[in-house]
Order: C-alpha cells, then structure tokens, then sequence
C-alpha cells in the first residue's frame, strides 16, 4: 500500500488525488491539516485498506476527528509507525550487543589481572631460587612489565566505567523511546499497538500454558452527543478522566490501553469471572459516581458512564476472535440500557 501510495504521489495522478482528498475532507467537516491530508491521502490511494475502513467508519458515525483521534490513526497506519519500530528494533539490537561488550571487556580485565598477578609469582619464585645479576635484571623487567599491565588496566577499567555509565544512559533512553511509541499521549495509558501486541501475547502464553486469560472493552456512553455539547477539549477531559480510573484498576499484571477514540480494553491474566466481573464494576461505579465540571468555566457537566463487556478466552482461540467476543459483549450492555457490565459466556448464542 505504501509504495502504491507513495508512486502515486510523484506522478501526474497526484493532483487529482490531492483534489479528491481536499473534497473528502471537506465534506467529512475536518480540517485539510497536514496530517489530516495525508491520512486521508493514504486512505483514498488505497481504498481497501485499514486505514480508509478505519476513516469510513469514523465517518459514518459522526465521529469527530480530534487531534488525538489524528494522532491514533497516524501512529497505528502511516508508514512513520513502521520506521519507529525500526527504530524501536534497531535500539533493541543496540542494546543487547553493548551488553555483550561490556561482559567482553570485563573479562578481559579479569584476564589481565590473573597475568599481572602470574608474573608478580614467577618474579618472587626467580628471585629467591638466584642472586645472579642476569636473574635480578629479568626479574626487574618482569616486574616492570607488570606494573605497566596493571597500568593500563586501571586505565582500560575507568574507561570501562565511563561506557558502562553511557550504555545505562542510551538503555535508559531507549526505554523511553519505547514506551513514548507504545503510550497513548491523551490517556497515558498503552495506546492501540502496544494492545495489540499485548493481546497476542498473552493469547500465545495462555495457549501453551493453559492458564485463564480474560479481555474486556469498555466505552463511554453518548460520548458524541458529549463532545457535541461541551466541545472537543471538555471531551479530552472526560477520556483523561476515565482513562485515570481504569489504570488504577489495571495494576500489573493486569493490562489497561486506549483501543479507539472513546473505547478501552483490559486484560486480565490468571483472574477468575468473579473477580474480573467485581473490578469491571467497581471501575463503572467509581466513573459514574462523580459529577464533573468543565475546568475552563467550572459549568456542571454532569456524571459520565461507561459501559462494558468482557470475554474468557477459549482454547485455541484467536486474538481477533477473542475480541470480537468481548465487542459483543460490550454491544449486548449497550443494548440493554448502557452503564453496565455484560459477560460474553453468558449472552444468548445468537447474540
């Protein structure tokens, strides 16, 4: 898709994909940034993509593209997300051989040392079996020779601590690059890639070892009729506070993310229905207990309700399938009122 897209983009066809993005965006009501231009550019030059069903469906349900909603989408579908796990790889790699020549280096010190101290023995054992002056002279070269070693292993030692220190800072910095590509910048929480990666993860480890793997999506409740109302940077707040008491609820082991524009997911590992049932409630109750007020004007808002569903993993199930699940289970409380919790083994079969 890339490289059609980007063929596309250095040829005659370009200006009138650029001026079917233009209208497209124009009739979707958002802004031609530049970013939007080139979501929507990548969607357009490939119609069958991800990315455009990802764009249609947020279309079709009026669902607004705020900065944070562009930022997902670039980060999950532009070819940048793919040169940052290049990047994100490349350090990986970085990593693990720095580590190797420290271990190296190290050894070799160790090695010096054990020579330094050999030829200390055999200057001592020469000395004492003769009095000669030819033995005194080599006995002095030896110690000489090893004073020297000693030397430069001091020497080789305090450089070593200096790349020690420079390998502890870029290890350091690539955590932090690593976490900042796996971070939803709006929610702190993990955003939709890290999810993904987690949940095949976590599906693999469950089908080896059998143990009970749990996933749950939730989702605000009218949160377009919200937005709507008090405006995207009011609705930023309430994504931000949901998303507070759900990373609260998620301590590891237990996995929170940002999966879409209003929409979350937990993972839960070795927690039986009750106990991922009790923690999805208690997230619900706590949401809806607070009635919130618009930090720029202080105006009432209101309280904010979630809705939830959750689903156990069956043998041998797949991730996608897994999550179809659990969407189900989320559309059956919606269904049903809104502002509840709905498990998936428990939904009619037809459901």
């Amino acid at each position: 898709m890339t490289a059609k897209v980007e063929t596309t983009l250095r040829s005659p066809q370009a200006y009138g994909l650029a001026r079917q993005v233009v209208d497209e965006i124009e009739a979707a009501g958002v802004w031609p940034t530049p970013l939007n231009f080139e979501l929507w550019a990548h969607a357009l030059g490939d119609p069958d993509g991800a990315l455009a069903g990802e764009i249609k469906r947020l279309v079709a349900a009026s669902e607004p593209f705020t900065e944070a909603v562009t930022d997902m989408l670039a980060a999950e579908h532009l070819p940048r997300s793919r040169l940052t796990e290049q990047i994100r790889d490349a350090g990986r790699v970085l990593d693990r051989e720095l580590s190797s020549v420290s271990s190296v280096i190290a050894q070799a010190h160790k090695s010096q040392a054990a020579y330094g101290q050999t030829l200390d023995q055999a200057a001592t054992s020469i000395e004492a079996a003769a009095n000669g002056d030819g033995l005194r002279t080599i006995v002095s070269g030896l110690t000489t020779a090893t004073r020297q070693v000693q030397h430069e292993t001091e020497s080789l030692e305090k450089k070593l601590e200096v790349s020690t220190q420079e390998v502890v800072r870029l290890r350091e910095h690539l955590e932090l690059v690593r976490r900042d590509a796996m971070t939803d910048a709006l929610t702190e929480l993990a955003n939709r890639k890290a999810f993904d990666e987690h949940l095949a993860a976590a599906c693999d480890h469950a089908e080896s070892s059998g143990s009970a793997l749990t996933l749950a999506v939730l989702d605000i409740d009218h949160f377009k009729h919200f937005n709507d109302t008090w405006g995207h940077q009011t609705g930023d707040q309430v994504l931000r506070y949901v998303a507070s008491v759900i990373g609260r609820t998620a301590a590891t082991p237990r996995f929170a993310a940002r999966y879409g524009g209003e929409e979350f997911a937990m993972v839960f590992h070795h927690e039986s229905v009750t106990m991922v049932e009790a923690a999805l409630e208690s997230v619900r109750k706590e949401i809806a207990s607070r009635s919130l007020r618009r930090r720029s004007t202080n105006d009432e808002l209101g309280a904010v309700t979630v809705s939830a569903g959750f689903a156990v993993r069956q043998t041998g199930e797949t991730a996608s399938a897994f999550l179809e699940r659990a969407d189900a289970a989320l559309y059956a409380s919606k269904r049903s009122g809104r502002n509840r919790v709905s498990c998936a083994e428990r939904l009619p079969k037809a459901a």
